[in-house]
């Protein structure tokens, strides 16, 4: 899992890069400033991380006897799985689409 998490993480970065570099690259929702591609990233890696970490202590609340309820805890640890499993689908399409665009001749 964290070896996953690194190549988001990484992806992240280098889409900070490419970001930083070229100028008028954010996406604009309605009526807000610009928000850069590698914010979003970086902000859906940060919900990843906080619903594992929520996973972690309600499997560890369900194993240590302090109150957590097993559907609860199920409940978390599929959430982490599904936010971890389409972080994972989201950096294996930029990577696609990174390969692409270096597979272009010009």
């Amino acid at each position: 899992m964290l070896t996953a998490m690194n190549a988001v993480n990484a992806v992240t970065s280098t889409a900070s890069r490419i970001v930083d570099s070229t100028p008028g690259t954010g996406l604009k929702s309605a009526g807000s400033a610009d928000t850069p591609f590698s914010s979003l990233l970086t902000d859906a890696v940060g919900q990843v991380n906080t619903l594992e970490a929520q996973a972690h202590s309600a499997v560890e609340g369900l194993m240590t006897g302090s109150g957590v309820d097993v559907h609860q805890a199920m409940i978390a640890t599929q959430k982490s799985e599904m936010a971890f499993e389409l972080a994972l689908s989201v950096r294996n399409k930029a990577v696609q689409a990174y390969q692409q665009v270096m597979g272009m001749q010009f």
